[in-house]
């Protein structure tokens, strides 16, 4: 019988690896899912041969072939030849804004998640940075904001949460005009499945990936990818800098989550059709704001720019604040909740939940009123969740139309 070969522990070592240290692990597959069946290592260290010589990721923190299997899925869904994960949307956000430094201005479409909104104001101001917020809708508008100083566009479509369409080979086309500017579209509402940004001439593509990149409403991630090398070493070397990176599991969960983005986005988009047809054609309802219908401003532009749209359907129902609360009170097949692009059916008041913190003065102006009702549309039945609405809008606008 063979003697067990133990490790420095004194453990078998095959346990000795499980419990510490990983030896250097093998290169990653090119193959975007190479790796997908991998075992998942969830060390914090990878051991070292020699003194010397260093290996490619020291810990975790660096690299692990998890998360490398997750980069490189996603650089080839959005035909990137780069992609790198974060902790959260937030923290991907966060590591592109230190590629500026103090004195630079940031240009920030004025209609985007409140969250980016907050951190434009309420952290990267206060660190030197200049925000200003424009409607990029207009590239006019956008053309006349930039400055010597403008180093970044921030552009998200469709926004979030009044969903206006922005196009985004124009604004690309803008700003490459001035040397050192940098277009990030932030495409968590698309997908890589409905829209590749970096093809119409985007520099940084990015996701809070929490939403339909993972879609299983169990990961909270950031992902961003990009072609140019030099921005690619730059913002890796933030990545490890800043250290806000997801754990191995999570980015095991990711990967999971793209193994079914292709039949998810689809089902997302029967469904928020079915319902957006619905809504637009009953006389409770004041407005329906869905790029699918030929009634929004820029449905062409959707056509030409996207091959479908998500399942965010934004809506103004008759009445006043009172109305809104009482229909999304009474919702059963709908949960009450911020977030979106999960495989369940989520509903919202984004001027008192996701943009409570953008300015009354601003959301007025864009549009957020009390009467504005944002819907993520899920998997579920169309039908049930058709019920679900209509017996919603009876008890909420009882009085006001049949």
């Amino acid at each position: 019988m063979q003697p067990r070969v133990r490790g420095v522990s004194g453990l078998p070592a095959h346990v000795a690896g499980a419990c510490g240290a990983s030896r250097p692990p093998t290169p990653p597959s090119p193959s975007p899912q190479g790796c997908s069946r991998s075992i998942l290592p969830p060390s914090r260290d990878f051991g070292q041969g020699s003194p010397e010589i260093h290996p490619e990721r020291p810990e975790s923190r660096s690299g692990n072939p998890t998360r490398n299997c997750l980069e490189t899925a996603v650089a080839a869904l959005d035909g990137a030849k780069y992609c790198l994960a974060y902790a959260s949307g937030l923290a991907a956000t966060l590591n592109i804004t230190h590629l500026l430094k103090a004195g630079d201005t940031i240009i920030c479409m004025d209609d985007v998640y409140g969250g980016t909104n907050r951190y434009f104001r309420k952290v990267a101001m206060k660190m030197g940075l200049n925000v200003v917020f424009v409607d990029c809708t207009k590239t006019e508008h956008l053309e006349a904001a930039i400055t010597p100083e403008t180093k970044l566009v921030w552009i998200e479509t469709p926004t979030n949460p009044t969903l206006k369409v922005i196009d985004i080979r124009a604004c690309a086309d803008v700003v490459h005009k001035h040397k050192d500017v940098l277009l990030v579209v932030d495409n968590t509402f698309m997908s890589a499945y409905f829209q590749r940004p970096l093809s119409l001439g985007a520099d940084i593509c990015m996701y809070s990936a929490t939403k339909y990149m993972n879609g299983h409403s169990d990961v909270v991630m950031g992902l961003v990818s990009v072609n140019c090398d030099d921005l690619y070493e730059r913002l890796k070397f933030l990545q490890n800098s800043l250290g806000a990176v997801p754990s191995p599991f999570d980015c095991y969960l990711c990967n999971r989550g793209l193994k079914t983005l292709q039949i998810r986005m689809k089902q997302h988009f029967h469904n928020a059709l079915v319902i957006a047809r619905f809504l637009e054609s009953d006389p409770r309802v004041e407005k329906v704001i869905f790029p699918g219908l030929p009634s929004h401003p820029q449905h062409e532009l959707m056509k030409r720019q996207c091959t479908g749209c998500p399942g965010m359907i934004t809506f103004y129902i008759k009445g006043d604040l009172k109305h809104a609360t009482t229909f999304l009170k009474n919702l059963k097949v709908f949960a009450l909740a911020e977030s979106l692009g999960g495989y369940e059916s989520l509903a919202e008041h984004p001027a008192i939940m996701t943009h409570a913190s953008v300015p009354k003065e601003d959301r007025e102006a864009l549009g957020i009123s009390d009467t504005l009702i944002r819907l993520s549309v899920g998997l579920e039945d169309e039908e049930d969740l058709l019920e679900d609405i209509d017996q919603a809008l009876k008890a909420a606008v009882r009085g006001l139309a049949p």
